[in-house]
């Protein structure tokens, strides 16, 4: 492993209670940890230097929730985020086809929930004709298909969209339409580039139809920069047990490439209306299911938990809707598993309380309640303020961790910590701000638990060009607070005392 010597940084308390020196310290890291901590330290022959220059020192940031192909491809994919009805994005639609005619169309970002009536196929047929379109929805949970991507696709005909697991299981052989040019070792390595420069030093990937195969196959194609956690789901769980991986293991023989846990997707989501609740939604009535639905029952969920517990293997259980979140814990306290419940995005108090005397994680993203505000508000109703109950999560002692889940929200976890801090994207008040949380408790739920950067610290820094507490505002409103936090600049990122990232 490299090593480094960083000069004149001054250290960040993560923990409220945390001493630090007053004065900007020197801080040596070999053999991938901080060996050497104070003023003026020596620098060990052969060792490179680099000169903080009074910038501040922090715990490299992690996404513990990324779906990293999607996201590598999503530049490329026709942005349908601004449609406001069906005919907003068929009209995107046939301008891309004039523009590519020879090309498919893959659409990501709309959300449907908002438009005034279902989109058809016979719609998107009409201005498509054979060319292939796909258009996925800006929570990954359905896709808009037209007649000829169903047969492309080997689907069933149908005049609707396709919705949860029959999309996860249809999404891997989109590769078919579009081919792999979008997620090269080299699209890739510039994704991981661009997560560098914002202080990310690990991701947690979630993609779905993803193999451990391919993760060592770009590794060593210079697709090395960061901390990769990979996870499994079902379908490769097998090849996984039968590899003796457990959670933690080093999948290429590095320990910066590692097994993550199994992820299972036990309900859908707001946007299509599918995540599991306690109660019907608020337009129940045009809803097959009007309370959602689990994509599992009971039995399934709790096979997969104790099979993956049996084996060494943490579990990540997305769960958005309250009756998600309150039978996969449940499913937790049976099986003895560990792990998190990804998303947790409406919950019961009482259940939050379980969490934390279960030691589940919560695995939140923040920014998505930018965008399901409005929506949560009309078929929630006054559920809205157990959403994305931070506040509550950290009063109870559960263990908080942030991510993005790009490409549904942008792979920024400065964006994360201003939604948690401020929760609004624009002039309106902060949307339940009894839920928000300090920008402290925003950072620490952003390093991967690791505390302020001391001696044995792992040698995953980041250097911010201001202080990334923001105490030099004192006082502050939320809103000024979640302007600073967006605007916050990256100086330099270590990963295991490599740096990965200088824009000094």
């Amino acid at each position: 492993m490299p090593s480094i010597l960083i000069r004149n940084a001054r250290l960040v308390p993560v923990g409220a209670d945390d001493d630090v020196p007053d004065a900007p310290v020197d801080v040596l890291v070999e053999r991938g940890e901080v060996v050497a901590l104070g003023a003026a330290v020596e620098r060990p022959h052969g060792v490179d230097e680099i000169d903080a220059a009074g910038r501040w020192l922090i715990p490299g940031l992690w996404d513990q929730h990324t779906h990293l192909t999607q996201w590598t491809l999503a530049s490329q994919r026709l942005d349908l985020a601004g449609a406001r009805s069906p005919e907003d994005a068929t009209r995107a639609v046939a301008e891309r086809i004039a523009q590519h005619p020879d090309l498919p169309v893959i659409g990501w970002g709309h959300r449907s929930v908002g438009w005034h009536r279902e989109p058809t196929v016979t719609e998107l047929d009409a201005v498509s004709g054979e060319t292939p379109v796909v258009l996925i929805s800006g929570d990954g949970h359905h896709a808009w298909l037209n007649t000829s991507a169903l047969m492309h696709l080997a689907m069933p005909v149908r005049d609707s969209v396709v919705r949860e697991t029959e999309w996860f299981a249809a999404y891997p052989r989109l590769v078919t339409l579009v081919g792999t040019d979008g997620t090269s070792p080299e699209a890739y390595r510039r994704m991981l580039e661009d997560a560098a420069a914002r202080g990310i030093v690990g991701m947690v990937d979630f993609e779905f139809g993803a193999t451990r195969d391919g993760w060592l196959e770009r590794w060593g194609e210079g697709c090395d920069l960061l901390r990769i956690r990979w996870a499994t789901y079902a379908d490769t769980l097998d090849d996984v047990i039968a590899a003796g991986l457990r959670t933690g293991d080093p999948l290429a023989g590095d320990p910066r490439l590692t097994m993550g846990p199994l992820k299972i997707i036990s309900d859908g989501s707001l946007n299509t209306r599918t995540a599991w609740c306690c109660e019907p939604y608020g337009d129940a009535h045009a809803l097959d299911h009007p309370e959602g639905q689990p994509n599992l029952t009971g039995a399934e969920l709790r096979g997969l938990l104790a099979r993956a517990h049996t084996r060494g293997l943490q579990v990540a259980t997305h769960a958005i809707g309250d009756a998600a979140v309150r039978e996969a814990l449940a499913a937790y306290a049976e099986t003895g598993a560990r792990g998190s419940v990804e998303h947790a995005q409406m919950c019961r108090r009482d259940d939050v309380r379980r969490m934390a005397e279960l030691g589940v994680r919560a695995s939140v993203q923040p920014a998505h309640l930018l965008d399901d505000r409005d929506i949560t508000e009309k078929v929630w109703g006054e559920r809205s303020e157990r959403c994305f109950a931070m506040r509550w999560m950290l009063d109870d002692g559960v263990d908080l961790v942030l991510g993005s889940d790009a490409p549904v929200s942008p792979l920024d976890p400065w964006l994360a910590m201003a939604s948690a801090v401020h929760r609004s994207a624009d002039e309106r008040d902060p949307w339940h701000a009894e839920q928000a949380i300090s920008v402290r408790e925003a950072l620490a739920a952003s390093v991967d638990g690791r505390p302020t950067v001391g001696l044995g610290s792992v040698g995953d820094l980041a250097l911010v060009d201001r202080d990334p507490l923001l105490r030099d505002l004192g006082p502050a409103d939320t809103a000024d607070l979640g302007r600073a936090l967006r605007g916050m600049s990256v100086a330099t990122t270590v990963v295991a005392g490599h740096v990965v990232h200088d824009a000094r």
